[in-house]
């Protein structure tokens, strides 16, 4: 019964609301703005001529040495009436309000007043911290380039086009997050990449309106085109010959700041069995090493539920010298083999875990020896067969032969699903497993492009480079399911 009244604002205010540092520049703003923020810096200076003239800026931002360099030694011995006169070395550039102001002093911008034009001038000297080039930790190879992008998304824009040193190379630029203002960095040969991919790249980069963007991986998350799916839509590497090949064969590469993951999209789900060294090796070499991954794979999500299944369900399939040993090392066990398996997979996820979080010396050490002590004392407490521990040990260096991380980490999740099937109903349990896998991948897709390609949809000509490796000569064409505007890889026809 009792109402608040509501007050009605002008459109004036709403707009003062909507838009409160769209103001002209003043000192006061600026010092109202920087109040309580120990390292930013208000400082008057005086030219040769007696003007002075205010330098605002943040002092961890910025590089103190061009500082001194290029403005504080270069107005001592201006004879000039402007700054802009004598500021020509660095880049500067006219400050119209007061937002503007803000973000060039968080970009590493040196704010100057000049006082006979009255106007406020930003002067770009960002603090270039970055570490060293050096290998890639997650995807090593022995031959080949050793360089790996850096958290400087200027540097690993270097490093890529180095190796394409081409005008036809685009970079566009967006900002994401309100609050950490990432850069973000879309990078593809125009003519000829498809321009589908490169719209719908641009609208889902657009439209993303979240305050955080600290890595690579939270950018994916927000243009995946299925975000519950546990197999990766994009591909994340550290490496700028991987980029390169992506750029070449049609794909774009997105670069995001602060992280050294680089995103290639589309993808497909054979692709992330691919590895540099690849088209390093000679190809009967290359081709036998990615069948060996791709049995891998298959083996790491199958072996421990079709030993599940084959302990509960199916004796009888058991050759009988074998079923003898497995039936005398599981006469004492308490548990029933599911939980036995179960138990085993979970514990060698906790060691996996506990040696990636401890100190590199030290988790060498506890994912060798936790490993071999856990795995004797369950035989000997009788709470796991040996047949299980081989099983386990297997399996677990069997999923470590992908290249991509990403993908090392949801076969387990898929071999978990496995291993439920495979304790209720038996082989059946996993074959209606496979059967619900590969309709689950068909059904994804990576930039609204089919993620079970060359498979399904079929394209034959791009097999010589899925399951084996044929030739580099051989290859004269770019994959047809990305549908490049240059077909041919020659650059000109014979």
């Amino acid at each position: 019964m009792f109402w608040k009244k509501r007050k009605i604002r002008t459109d004036h205010e709403k707009n003062q609301q909507q838009n409160p540092l769209e103001t002209a520049v003043t000192l006061e703003a600026l010092t109202q703005i920087l109040a309580n923020m120990d390292d930013a810096e208000i400082l008057e200076h005086l030219t040769e001529k007696g003007q002075k003239i205010i330098l605002v800026y943040i002092r961890t931002l910025i590089d103190q040495e061009r500082l001194n360099e290029s403005i504080i030694k270069t107005l001592n011995n201006c004879s000039y009436e402007t700054i802009q006169e004598c500021v020509t070395a660095s880049k500067i550039s006219e400050i119209t309000n007061l937002e503007e102001a803000q973000k060039q002093l968080l970009q590493g911008s040196i704010l100057l007043n000049d006082p006979v034009r009255n106007v406020w001038w930003a002067v770009r000297l960002e603090n270039p911290l970055s570490r060293a080039i050096e290998s890639s930790e997650t995807e090593t190879i022995l031959y080949g380039p050793k360089d790996s992008f850096s958290e400087q998304i200027e540097q690993n824009i270097t490093l890529i086009r180095r190796r394409l040193p081409l005008t036809e190379l685009k970079t566009e630029k967006f900002t994401v997050g309100s609050l950490s203002q990432t850069t973000v960095m879309l990078m593809y040969i125009e003519g000829l990449i498809n321009p589908e991919f490169i719209s719908i790249a641009r609208n889902k980069i657009s439209n993303i309106d979240f305050d955080q963007f600290l890595d690579s991986s939270h950018l994916a998350a927000f243009m995946e085109d299925h975000i519950h799916s546990v197999f990766p839509q994009f591909q994340q590497t550290d490496r700028p010959d991987a980029c390169a090949a992506a750029l070449g064969s049609g794909k774009l590469t997105i670069l995001v700041g602060n992280t050294p993951f680089a995103l290639i999209a589309p993808i497909t789900f054979f692709q992330l069995f691919q590895s540099p060294e690849d088209y390093i090796h000679r190809w009967p070499v290359a081709s036998f090493l990615r069948s060996i991954r791709f049995f891998g794979f298959f083996l790491s999500i199958i072996l421990a539920p079709l030993y599940v299944a084959l302990t509960s369900h199916h004796y009888q399939m058991i050759p009988l010298q074998m079923l003898s040993v497995l039936l005398e090392s599981r006469s004492k066990l308490p548990f029933t083999p599911f939980w036995e398996a179960f138990l085993m997979l979970i514990t060698l996820e906790i060691i996996k875990e506990a040696s990636l979080r401890m100190p590199t010396k030290q988790s060498q050490t506890l994912g060798i020896i936790g490993g071999i002590v856990i795995g004797d004392a369950a035989v000997q407490a009788g709470l796991a067969s040996i047949l299980l521990i081989i099983v386990v040990a297997v399996s677990s260096i069997a999923s470590f032969l992908v290249p991509n991380y990403l993908m090392t980490k949801s076969n387990k999740l898929v071999q978990f699903v496995f291993l439920l099937l495979s304790a209720f109903l038996g082989l059946l349990g996993i074959v209606l497993g496979l059967i619900a896998l590969l309709a689950h991948l068909n059904g994804l897709t990576s930039l609204k492009q089919p993620y079970f390609a060359p498979v399904a949809p079929f394209y034959g000509r791009d097999w010589k480079d899925v399951f084996v490796r044929l030739p580099l000569p051989w290859m004269k064409t770019r994959p047809e399911s990305l549908r490049p505007l240059q077909k041919w890889r020659y650059s000109r026809r014979r």
